[in-house]
């Protein structure tokens, strides 16, 4: 899996795939701002990745689904590196033929066994840096 992530001003990135699919990182301030954050970009991924789950799951039991919003509240630490503390994710589900009960019981099973983005965010993951740096006019010398 392979994300390709340029610079288009500062503050303003586009990530894409080898697919040439393609999503805006907006960390501009308001009234500039008119995407997503990183930050903002990894509750989308939790909520979506956990949402995909729990509709497959709801299909193979033959349920009916009117209406599907997921809900992320997050909290940060207030230093740098402000990384997320705490996640809660609300379901609202329309069906007429869906428990509580049978949401809450899959909304924890996608979140526990299915969603990869969740996994990943309980996990341990190594990161590692690899620097290219095209010849440019400026002497590194000189700075």
């Amino acid at each position: 899996m392979k994300i390709t992530t340029r610079m288009i001003e500062e503050d303003l990135f586009e990530s894409s795939n080898i697919h040439g699919n393609k999503v805006p990182i907006d960390m501009r301030k308001k009234p500039l701002k008119e995407g997503l954050s990183p930050v903002e970009l990894l509750q989308a991924a939790l909520a979506s990745c956990a949402g995909v789950d729990v509709v497959a799951m709801l299909k193979k039991r033959k349920k009916h689904i009117e209406a599907f919003t997921i809900e992320i509240e997050a909290k940060r630490k207030e230093h740098h590196p402000r990384w997320l503390t705490d996640i809660h994710c609300s379901y609202l589900l329309t069906s007429l033929d869906v428990t509580e009960t049978e949401l809450t019981k899959l909304a924890h099973l996608a979140l526990d066994k299915y969603c990869s983005v969740a996994s990943s965010l309980k996990s341990v993951i190594t990161i590692s840096v690899h620097v290219i740096k095209p010849a440019s006019h400026v002497d590194d010398t000189q700075l």
